[in-house]
């Protein structure tokens, strides 16, 4: 499994962070629920506006296409007038998943 992780400074003045965080939940989570190999995301915010985005892809050919396929750069448009700086991404092999869930 490959994690994508996106660095991102939203500007919370333009849009509060829940209003970001609902845009995101209503226009690139559908996109990306169609995308082959597609297997999850998890999206950290800060209330300043700091975000983390980490999309998980099946393979390196999953997360690459992605890329290639012009689907990342249409996601960040969505949100390119509200951030403050342009996005920093880079991808990780999983070593290792533990979710919330399975830790008791």
């Amino acid at each position: 499994m490959i994690a994508r992780v996106t660095l991102a400074e939203l500007d919370a003045v333009r849009m509060s962070i829940p209003k970001a965080v609902q845009r995101f939940e209503e226009s690139v989570l559908p996109e990306l629920h169609e995308a082959e190999g597609y297997e999850g995301c998890y999206v950290l915010v800060t209330p300043e506006g700091k975000a983390l985005v980490m999309t998980f892809w099946a393979d390196e050919a999953a997360a690459e296409a992605g890329i290639s396929s012009g689907l990342w750069r249409a996601q960040v448009e969505k949100f390119v007038t509200l951030m403050r700086t342009q996005p920093g991404r880079e991808s990780y092999e999983v070593a290792v998943a533990e979710t919330p869930a399975q830790v008791r």
